[in-house]
């Protein structure tokens, strides 16, 4: 499946040799009409500073933009000494750095990875309905959680509960059944994954079903973190799942070209020199590895993987040069903006964010529809 001509997101073969940026692209007509790749990048880097900054203010303690943007400066070594006075109490910088920072940098982190794991299922699948939980991670995550908390199982690391540990195990290991069981030889065929992926998802949902039907007084918690929900983390978690998603951010972007050339399909990106099994093992490796650690320590957050690739597109193209760090981008503003309403909405009482990201995405994702932007 390519998308249409009709929505101006078509990619060609490269005319001439096949080391040539990853074929020639008709770009869509935002860009066109003026906004160039690099400008555009620049907008949404600061689009994201202002987001993170004003959603720091934000909550049952009011903190002055002005005073949040003097914490930050305060500590970069560079430009701290041009900050002056710390006329701010130890209370506001204690709300600050170690509970709305860590779960700001959290949100980023995890509606990027989303983000960017949407954009290569995408691609690799050549389907627009695809999202980065299609070959099971979620539902691997969600067992691994629902067996923490029925179970009790009381191992920590590095100051963090159970919960996204187990979560984040159950997502890898239902990932690997899933690429064996797809597994023909040597050969793993994208029908093959995304029906493997469909079937081990729900015979692991149901029994993730049975468990919360059996787990008494756990049903509640259960439920809350299959929800999504960043309430109560901490820097513990931004440190466990650093280590698995920023290698993955770093990396991807060097395969845009390849992933471009996918889109033409396997046998004509074979032709124009890219090992398709190989470049299919090792994206699906590190789409699957970016979504088990963030979900591991949000929950389920529906609808980023799946609409963000899709709004971007209508502005950038399918190229993914540029199609990569603007989803990543806008998957950390999203979420970012969805977490803040999350906490603000029903105040005292907090709302998962999975809810908050389908109720404002949903709405949003079928205006575009009738509005006649058509996605595939």
């Amino acid at each position: 499946m390519k998308w249409s001509a009709s929505s101006n997101r078509v990619c060609r073969p490269p005319a001439g040799r096949a080391g040539q940026a990853g074929g020639e692209v008709i770009e869509s007509p935002v860009l066109k009409a003026g906004y160039n790749r690099a400008g555009l990048l620049l907008l949404l880097v600061v689009v994201l500073i202002c987001v993170l900054i004003v959603a720091a203010s934000l909550g049952a303690v009011s903190i002055s933009i002005k005073v949040v943007t003097k914490m930050l400066l305060s500590r970069i070594p560079i430009v701290s000494s041009l900050v002056g006075s710390r006329d701010w109490s130890l209370t506001l910088e204690t709300i600050f750095f170690k509970i709305r920072l860590p779960r700001l940098i959290l949100a980023a982190l995890v509606g990027t990875s989303l983000a960017v794991a949407g954009v290569i299922f995408q691609a690799l699948f050549k389907n627009p309905m695809a999202d980065p939980c299609i070959i099971g991670v979620s539902s691997g995550a969600a067992l691994g959680a629902t067996l923490a908390i029925i179970f009790k199982i009381g191992f920590g690391l590095i100051g963090l509960s159970t919960v996204p540990i187990t979560a984040f195990l159950g997502a890898l290991i239902t990932v690997i059944i899933v690429y064996q069981i797809a597994k023909v030889g040597p050969v793993v065929p994208v029908t093959a994954l995304l029906l493997s992926g469909i079937a081990v998802g729900s015979f692991i949902s149901a029994i993730t079903s049975l468990l919360m039907v059996l787990g008494g007084e756990d049903l509640h918690s259960i439920v809350f973190w299959l929800m999504g929900g960043l309430g109560a983390r901490n820097w513990s978690h931004v440190k466990m799942i650093l280590p698995f998603i920023l290698p993955g951010l770093l990396f991807i972007p060097l395969f845009a070209r390849d992933l471009n050339l996918i889109l033409l399909g396997e046998e004509k990106a074979q032709q124009l020199g890219i090992g398709v099994e190989g470049f299919k093992k090792g994206m699906l490796a590190l789409g699957s590895l970016i979504t088990a650690a963030a979900v591991s320590v949000s929950g389920l957050i529906g609808f980023i993987g799946l609409m963000v690739p899709h709004i971007v597109r209508l502005i950038t193209g399918p190229d993914h040069r540029i199609l990569l760090p603007c989803s990543a981008l806008v998957g950390s503003i999203f979420l970012i903006i969805a977490d803040t309403l999350a906490r603000l909405l029903l105040a005292p009482m907090e709302i998962p964010v999975g809810i908050v990201t389908a109720l404002f995405g949903a709405p949003f994702f079928i205006f575009l529809l009738r509005k006649g932007k058509s996605l595939v």
